[in-house]
């Protein structure tokens, strides 16, 4: 039997595609805000936005006859027909945010026209109330309480406090480096977080991420077939461990884009390592006519209506800033910085040309090797459309870019990759098999030292059984399993630093590192939260020394990967990484006396490995060596 939904149920089903998490009615409420003009808004969050989200500003208001029609599902004031829909150029459009929100929680709305009088409405869980008078400046304040207070199955998969809080905070920073003009206020629990004041993109930046940010990364306007990108990109010495730090704006919208990201990975490839991403804050600007906002109801995304174009022109113009190409200088806006970096050689295994966004690899068979340069005529979108015949398909976790008409070469590229090849797995199996009893472990008594290969082998003689041993990974092992006992039975002990060092992080970043706290005391840290950053003030003495900045890197790039990194895991690899640096070396002389001593530490057991996997013994018998001199068959 067929039921027709009434409206409390298909508006919490809907809720869940438009509101999932508090972060996300935050987005919606401050789109509102923009959208309606406003040059102030403040945005304060309590108990990570699932206790209370209020969101005001000095926008144009709601007249008392729109406050009830604005609960209403599918309810607009930015679309009349289907057709403005190709050129929507507001940040809402969907008419789905207000009755969803007001459908899951407690909402108020207090709003004032500048021509009108205050007037305030309230709903709990989608039940709307009387509309009454109200005190209240121009513009318009929203109140959201107990989000998901009426479906507690969605309450419960909600992250920690923190955690919320930490996407919530990414998400206002996006709002202030979008829209720069605006000024912003963030209140979390009462103390302010950000507060910007509306006077351009670097003082936003400098809000966001601090003013020495912008000495380290290039500022670009460039204007490529029609598509204009400008923004800041980070230089070729300056990461990040995570995606946390990429901003991408199409036509003022923060959205999550594979094409522009997989164009700005490639462009970077060359010069980051795995497990490094580059930073880049960049506002695309085109024709809505070729967008698509329309892809999903939280409009985390845009669909392009020629993706051909739009890899092409974002790689060419990033490329080209990187390589320090003659290109550059049409889009690199002049500055020291910028200067000092262009001055730099460019790669040698890199032309400093380019073909119609083709990259690097392969350009041996381009359209053209003819340079770049400033008083080239420029194509526009639609000119481009026509030079550029490129497909990306994806195959498996790449891209294969082939040119159609001109070149019949293939070219891989390779796309940002969600689940990097884990560096610590190794090294996790080891730590899985430590528990497995010790193999051939014979009376050390029972060996003889016969003496060394290479300043790096101790050979030993048992009966008719010889034992070659790597001093280094013998050692290695003994060292770390030292060092691990230590810390697995909290025994470790912590050697204060003569400065702290502060740790600088994003929302999400804090959260996590706040959610770890006490793996990282456990080990000997002594860290605490230092407003939107960690004040480190010692670190377990037998790390002593290690590069705080790298470790953190480590930890802090496990946070958004498909398989992220186990603390505990990360920190016992540092042990490894520790007790392979302390530890002997291949090519030096021991003594009888530190022979003897290793010896006596590695207690017979001649089946270790090295903290990474490598045997730190090999066992020859009498008759293997006999074999050889062809004593025996």
């Amino acid at each position: 039997m067929i039921h027709i939904l009434t409206p409390d149920v298909y508006n919490r089903i809907a809720a869940g595609e438009v509101v999932d998490r508090p972060y996300s009615v935050v987005k919606e409420l401050v789109e509102n805000a923009i959208d309606a003009g406003a040059t102030e808004i403040k945005i304060e969050i309590e108990g990570g936005g699932k206790k209370r989200i209020r969101i005001t500003d000095n926008g144009c208001g709601i007249g008392k006859e729109d406050l009830k029609p604005a609960f209403l599902p599918h309810a607009t004031s930015k679309l009349e027909t289907a057709e403005d829909l190709m050129s929507v150029a507001t940040l809402g459009f969907r008419g789905e945010a207000i009755a969803s929100i007001a459908s899951v929680s407690k909402m108020e709305i207090v709003s004032k026209t500048a021509a009108g009088e205050a007037w305030s409405l309230a709903s709990e869980g989608g039940k709307m109330g009387e509309v009454t008078p109200a005190a209240g400046a121009g513009g318009t304040c929203v109140t959201v309480d107990d989000l998901f207070f009426n479906t507690p199955a969605r309450l419960k998969f909600l992250k920690s406090d923190a955690q919320e809080e930490g996407d919530v905070t990414g998400m206002v920073s996006r709002f202030i480096l979008s829209r720069p003009e605006i000024s912003f206020t963030y209140l979390i629990n009462g103390k302010v977080r950000y507060r910007s004041f509306g006077d351009g993109l670097k003082s936003a930046v400098a809000v966001v991420y601090g003013a020495d940010v912008l000495d380290k990364c290039f500022e670009i306007n460039a204007d490529k077939h029609g598509i204009v990108l400008h923004g800041f990109l980070g230089n070729r010495n300056f990461y990040k461990p995570n995606r946390s730090y990429q901003s991408l704006f199409v036509n003022g919208r923060y959205v999550v884009n594979q094409t522009v990201a997989l164009a700005v990975a490639n462009a970077y490839k060359n010069y980051l390592m795995t497990r490094q991403y580059p930073f880049y804050i960049l506002f695309l600007e085109l024709p809505s006519e070729i967008v698509d906002v329309n892809v999903h109801p939280n409009k985390a995304d845009v669909r392009f209506a020629d993706n051909r174009i739009v890899y092409g022109s974002v790689y060419s113009v990033v490329s080209a800033v990187l390589d320090g190409s003659s290109g550059a200088l049409e889009y690199v806006v002049p500055g020291a910085e910028a200067k000092n970096a262009l001055t730099e050689p460019p790669r040698a295994e890199v032309k400093s040309t380019f073909s119609a966004g083709v990259p690097a690899q392969g350009r041996a068979k381009s359209v053209s090797a003819a340079p770049v340069s400033a008083s080239a005529p420029r194509m526009s979108y639609a000119e481009a459309k026509k030079e550029l015949q490129f497909d990306i398909s994806p195959i498996g976790k790449t891209s294969v870019i082939s040119h159609r008409e001109q070149s019949p070469a293939v070219l891989e590229v390779r796309a940002p990759q969600t689940g990097e090849t884990d560096y610590f797995e190794e090294n996790r199996r080891q730590l899985l098999e430590q528990g497995r009893p010790k193999q051939e472990k014979i009376d050390p008594a029972s060996l003889a030292f016969k003496g060394e290969l290479f300043r790096t082998y101790l050979i030993y003689e048992a009966g008719d059984e010889a034992y070659l041993v790597d001093q280094h990974a013998a050692h290695e092992r003994i060292l770390y399993d030292r060092l691990r006992a230590k810390c697995e039975s909290r025994a470790a002990l912590s050697q204060p630093m003569l400065l702290p060092f502060i740790l600088h992080t994003n929302g999400q970043e804090f959260a996590f590192l706040l959610k770890n706290l006490a793996i990282l005391r456990s080990f000997g840290f002594e860290i605490e939260d230092f407003g939107d950053s960690f004040k480190i003030s010692a670190v377990p003495v037998d790390l002593f020394g290690m590069d705080l900045d790298g470790f953190f890197g480590e930890v802090l790039s496990s946070m958004d990967t498909l398989r992220a990194i186990k603390l505990p895991d990360l920190l016992r690899d540092r042990l490894a990484t520790m007790a392979c640096k302390a530890a002997v070396k291949g090519g030096e002389r021991l003594t009888e006396a530190e022979v003897r001593k290793l010896l006596e530490e590695m207690d017979g057991d001649m089946g270790i490995k090295c903290p990474h996997g490598r045997p730190a013994c090999v066992r020859i018998r009498k008759s293997e060596l006999e074999k050889l001199f062809k004593r025996i068959v």
